[in-house]
């Protein structure tokens, strides 16, 4: 085998970025060009004694107990993708959203929070808005581009608004409470959704063309309303729960992950849209997206440990620190960093890659890894959206009337990926906004 470490760390360091960088580009999935990598150079920098050390690294990623709540969570989110209590909670918040212009948008943000708050995934909320809220909106006469960002924008929400499963990776790997995070991230994810709703409510106030002028009958009738209420009893209830469990301190992230998807369970039985079918695939559904997340995992795992063995995070954490002298200055060069690989990596990979290099210098500092967290899932909420990669665009092009291409997607995803860099700047310059 030949002999890496005559490279040394420096040169080391530039030939594994250049062998990942060519191996993604030939359309090999992150999680196998991430073990491919971590293989060649443990054998090539230490020989066939050092595996056990890696191997050792990626079971403490994949034993950790708060790793649990994840396939929950996704399980709770498969099953709201089968159920119609999405569909029901989006009639419900009529109630709410019916005096206002833009109210149908506005609605659409808030029921991208309670959805959120149901189960922390974002490709599902997107697919479920773009099929029940879009078409609502363009039959009213809503600006297409407005229509189409409030979809996207709002379903990226999950990446904010606990219970997140970004800031339980971003946990995990940064051995940080995710209870912590949780909380934290409860003021910025709101934050978010109300920079949002002030941009919806200032386009259709002040642009003409942009929401449908209010008519006369648009009012619901007060039989309806109650209707329509008992549509936001159930979601509520499970998000009650969920969260209440994990800020009262009655259960871990973990605990209250099982209760939350017994509780959409629970709703889809007493719905009587339960079907031993459904759960089959939501079952499946559940298995293919956490066999993903395992996979990024343990090939990032792999490929951070044999790194750190190499001496690889301290080069590359004394070149971060050695950019300035000034801690704010380093903290936007990691944003920066992490915005760039947005554009082109999974956030699971970014966090897995990045977050044991970033951590220790954050902390070095003298800052907070708990607000580091909040801020980084914030910086995903701006990956999630940008070009060329940004999957939120991907899944509402899936369900989209044909006419609406991904270059009118993008286009309208513009005035929120600024107001998403506006909030990422608002938790730099206050920290206070995370509790921390």
């Amino acid at each position: 085998m030949f002999d890496l470490s005559a490279f040394g760390v420096e040169y080391g360091t530039l030939l594994m970025f250049v062998m990942l960088l060519a191996l993604l580009l030939t359309g090999m999935p992150l999680a196998f060009v991430t073990l491919l990598v971590a293989l060649v150079f443990t054998l090539g920098w230490f020989g066939p004694p050092a595996i056990p050390l890696i191997t050792s690294r990626v079971f403490s990623f994949v034993s950790s107990f708060v790793f649990v709540s994840v396939p929950m969570f996704v399980l709770m989110a498969a099953l709201l993708d089968r159920s119609s209590i999405a569909r029901d909670l989006f009639d419900a918040m009529r109630i709410f959203g019916g005096k206002l212009r833009g109210g149908v948008a506005v609605q659409t943000i808030f029921v991208a929070v309670v959805l959120a708050a149901m189960s922390g995934i974002i490709g599902g909320e997107i697919v479920l808005l773009g099929m029940l809220a879009l078409p609502h909106m363009l039959r009213q006469g809503y600006d297409r581009r407005l229509a189409i960002g409030v979809v996207c924008a709002g379903g990226a929400l999950g990446t904010m608004v606990p219970p997140s499963i970004v800031l339980i990776i971003y946990g995990l790997t940064a051995n940080v409470s995710v209870g912590d995070l949780f909380t934290s991230a409860f003021a910025p994810g709101f934050m978010l959704a109300s920079l949002y709703i002030g941009y919806v409510l200032y386009r259709s106030y002040f642009t003409t063309g942009a929401a449908p002028q209010l008519r006369a009958g648009d009012e619901l009738p007060a039989g309806e309303k109650l209707r329509k209420l008992k549509g936001l009893i159930l979601p509520l209830m499970v998000v009650v729960f969920v969260l209440g469990s994990i800020y009262g301190g009655i259960a871990s992230v973990t605990e209250a992950s099982a209760v939350g998807a017994f509780g959409v369970l629970l709703s889809t039985i007493v719905r009587g849209e339960f079907s031993v079918q459904m759960l089959r695939d939501a079952a499946m559904q559940t298995l293919r997206t956490t066999g993903m997340i395992v996979w990024i995992g343990i090939g990032a795992s792999a490929l951070v440990g044999v790194f750190n063995l190499m001496g690889g995070i301290k080069f590359v954490s004394g070149l971060i620190t050695g950019i300035s002298d000034v801690p704010i200055v380093v903290v936007l060069f990691m944003m920066l960093i992490l915005f760039v690989l947005g554009m082109f990596l999974d956030w699971v990979g970014i966090a897995l890659l990045t977050m044991p290099i970033f951590v220790p210098v954050i902390m070095q500092l003298g800052y907070s890894p708990v607000w580091f967290g909040v801020v980084f899932a914030m910086n995903m909420q701006v990956s999630f959206l940008s070009p060329p990669f940004g999957p939120a665009a991907f899944y509402l092009k899936s369900v989209a009337p044909p006419d609406i291409t991904l270059g009118e997607i993008f286009r309208s995803l513009a005035p929120f990926i600024a107001l998403q860099a506006l909030a990422v700047g608002m938790l730099v310059a206050f920290p206070g906004i995370t509790g921390h």
